[in-house]
């Protein structure tokens, strides 16, 4: 199996994961607030759990969100558990409230 591709829908608020046959596979949703993007929700296609592609297409996305100069909100468990396991980015992180 080729590797899926991410790519960026700014105006559907999502980075996507596809096939090589252009199905999409997987997605993390956010919404922009100003200089904060907060990641709502991430999921990925039964189909291919377990090889890694949640945690390439959330890099993907953190570091795009980075290069666009905004603020990083984790509200998607996944996403939130992804960034406690990289504490480097912390001052770029702003935590959703409990």
């Amino acid at each position: 199996m080729d590797t899926p591709r991410i790519e960026h829908l700014a105006e559907r608020q999502r980075y996507t994961l596809v096939d090589g046959e252009g199905t999409v596979i997987g997605f993390a949703a956010y919404r922009d607030s100003g200089e904060q993007r907060d990641f709502h929700h991430t999921e990925v296609d039964d189909a291919y759990t377990g090889r890694g592609l949640a945690t390439k297409l959330i890099e993907y996305a953190v570091g795009d969100t980075r290069a666009q100069d905004k603020r990083i909100v984790g509200s998607c468990p996944m996403v939130a558990a992804w960034l406690r396991k990289h504490p480097g980015l912390d001052e770029f992180v702003d935590h959703p409230e409990a």
